[in-house]
């Protein structure tokens, strides 16, 4: 067996250990599937940027000696602690998942509060939605060890005091990890709700968190999200949301990215309805050796209906980084208005950004546009700041933050701005050092 490719009967074991429930066949679809293709590899024209052997060698490692234990579910104190953290600096209706297990605590904390319109279920062993399993081989092997699936609803009459935030952290303190995180979230029509979606993870062993959102947005709705991926440096993550947006729906996003070693972002949202509008806004801060890729696709598949896109990255050291946006216009999606923009700071020479906006447009009545810059700082503004008295490396900070507040003003769910600019501010301290 390549040291690359998944060890089947490992994995073909790991299902078969986990508890039998509505989950089951599923389970044994997914793996089967994920079976014939295995992890993506470089060989992939979407993963030809990024590498996923270390998270495949941790996943062998995992299924070799960890095999999936279900008897105590509960957060650790360590994740507990880190949670209690983060949701003291952010205010939200709290929901916990811990490596990939839906604490039940805190979901009765929203029960006993009772939030009219508002339901959240953990359906492990329940009667389950059917989660998507797609052709996508991450979503397949999310859906093969998928211990705990957490199912929201938002009714037409929910009118919440604060956002909805899902804190999804993976605890490595004892062991290496290995975890499947996935949330199905139903949004009733005309309804409107804001998300916070936070990743972190602790623990000196290694750790691949993989996350699956699913977002249905019923006619009429509104969503606001904010994804926030603030893992430890060692760490490895994959994530993919999907979003199906009904007639007049509206969904505004955005996403930063801070810690990890290895990070894979893709978001991939259906336009099949006229009136939906999508803006999708990033920002990636990356240091030492960090490898951050994001990837979107918007498929406009009838017209009217809009997408903005605009990512940005701040990248020193050795860092990588990707950015991939796609959008397509499908024949007779008249009336597309799809645009993308993509801006990179590289303060080192050997720090390596790949940007690829994309347009594969079918329609004739449409709008669209793309474009990417990479660049350094401007000589220009850091002599004028050094003139007014700034030294090198304040004047240099003073120039990045600006570049990343472009996006951080974009931020739909107001309630986490003060938090993302003081990791923002944490990261920058990292990164800019001397921009000589």
């Amino acid at each position: 067996m390549s040291a690359s490719a998944i060890d089947t009967g490992l994995l073909e074991r790991a299902v078969r250990n986990l508890p039998g429930d509505s989950l089951t066949a599923l389970r044994k679809e997914a793996a089967a599937r994920f079976a014939e293709t295995g992890f993506p590899t470089t060989r992939h024209e979407d993963w030809r940027y990024t590498n996923l052997a270390p998270a495949i060698e941790l996943s062998n490692l995992w299924l070799r000696e960890s095999a999936p234990v279900v008897a105590d579910a509960r957060p650790s104190d360590v994740a507990r602690k880190l949670a209690a953290d983060i949701a003291g600096r952010i205010e939200a209706h709290w929901i916990v998942v811990a490596n990939g297990v839906v604490d039940n605590e805190s979901l009765a904390r929203l029960e006993d509060q009772a939030l009219a319109g508002f339901r959240a279920v953990s359906v492990a062993g329940d009667s389950a939605p059917r989660p998507t399993t797609g052709d996508e081989p991450m979503t397949r092997f999310n859906t093969a060890l998928l211990r705990d699936l957490l199912h929201i609803t938002i009714g037409a009459d929910c009118n919440l005091d604060k956002p909805v935030g899902l804190l999804l952290i993976d605890d490595a303190d004892g062991a290496v990890t290995l975890s499947q995180a996935r949330a199905i979230v139903d949004v009733a029509p005309n309804a409107s709700v804001e998300f916070i979606e936070y990743h972190a993870s602790t623990g000196d062993h290694s750790s691949f968190a993989n996350v699956v959102i699913e977002l249905h947005l019923a006619s009429g709705s509104a969503v606001d999200y904010v994804r926030i991926q603030d893992r430890d440096e060692a760490h490895y993550q994959v994530g993919r949301m999907m979003a199906d947006m009904g007639r007049d729906t509206t969904l505004r996003h955005a996403a930063f990215d801070l810690g990890g070693a290895l990070v894979r972002n893709d978001v991939s949202i259906d336009l099949a309805h006229p009136g939906a509008s999508v803006e999708l806004y990033g920002l990636y801060l990356a240091s030492g050796t960090q490898h951050i890729d994001n990837h979107t696709r918007v498929d406009h598949r009838v017209g009217p209906a809009t997408s903005n896109e605009e990512y940005r990255g701040i990248l020193s050291d050795r860092a990588r980084c990707v950015f991939n946006g796609k959008a397509i216009v499908q024949k007779g999606a008249d009336g597309t208005d799809a645009r993308q923009a993509n801006h990179n700071l590289l303060l080192s020479a050997k720090a390596e950004v790949d940007t690829k906006p994309e347009l594969e447009i079918y329609a004739d009545d449409v709008k669209c546009s793309h474009g990417a810059t990479v660049g350094q700082l401007d000589k220009n503004a850091l002599f004028y700041l050094r003139s007014r008295g700034l030294d090198r490396e304040y004047a240099a900070k003073v120039l990045t933050r600006a570049f990343a507040a472009a996006i951080v003003a974009r931020s739909p769910v107001r309630n986490a701005n003060s938090h993302i600019e003081a990791l923002i501010d944490e990261r920058l301290q990292v990164i800019v050092g001397d921009p000589a």
